[in-house]
């Protein structure tokens, strides 16, 4: 489990097909190693990855053909930066909200306006994930837990702060960028549970 808290941005430094699936090598700043152990998971740009092997600035790991299937990890290339989250441990602080890493789709930046000193962000999501997704409710892009102003059909937008642009990659963002988009888990169940 995650929170949605971006603990590091770091770069991507090596992307090697093995066998089918593809070993990516991430480079950490601020993210501390020390800790992790083989097997420990990481999210990157939401996406929860087993650490395969760990030196004292970067972890690898294994990414299978259906992750990079369902996911962004496929667009990115060695020197493309990532957010970074380590799983939640017990007694950390749950700053965002419980975020899993199993990514349900690709959404796609559509636009982005200044609001003061934020910007407003339009995000287009899959026709069936959209009844997922809340006025005020939470969601998780590229590993960020936003909240959600409003949505409109296939359409919701965020707000994105002065911190969250400067210690994440969101304030890199452009309109066409595709996204990781994990919805609200509570809704998942809820429907479930009401069996529709």
């Amino acid at each position: 489990m995650f929170t949605g808290i971006v603990q590091d941005v770091g770069t991507i430094r090596a992307v090697t097909p093995r066998g089918g699936d593809t070993e990516y090598v991430f480079g950490v700043e601020r993210l501390p190693l020390a800790g992790v152990r083989s097997g420990d998971s990481i999210a990157v740009n939401g996406v929860c990855l087993t650490a395969t092997r760990i030196g004292p600035d970067e972890f690898a790991a294994d990414v299978s053909r259906e992750t990079l299937a369902v996911t962004t990890l496929a667009d990115l290339a060695s020197g493309t930066r990532v957010n970074l989250e380590p799983a939640l441990r017990a007694g950390d602080a749950l700053g965002g909200h419980l975020v899993s890493g199993h990514i349900d789709g690709v959404a796609e930046v559509l636009a982005i306006e200044p609001d003061a000193r934020s910007v407003r962000v339009m995000i287009g999501v899959p026709r069936q994930l959209a009844r997922y997704i809340a006025r005020k409710g939470s969601v998780a892009v590229d590993g960020v837990s936003l909240t959600v102003n409003g949505i409109d059909g296939e359409v919701f937008d965020v707000n994105l702060v002065p911190h969250t642009q400067a210690v994440t990659t969101l304030g890199s963002w452009a309109p066409g960028r595709r996204v990781n988009l994990e919805v609200d888990q509570v809704a998942r169940y809820v429907e479930r549970l009401i069996g529709k």
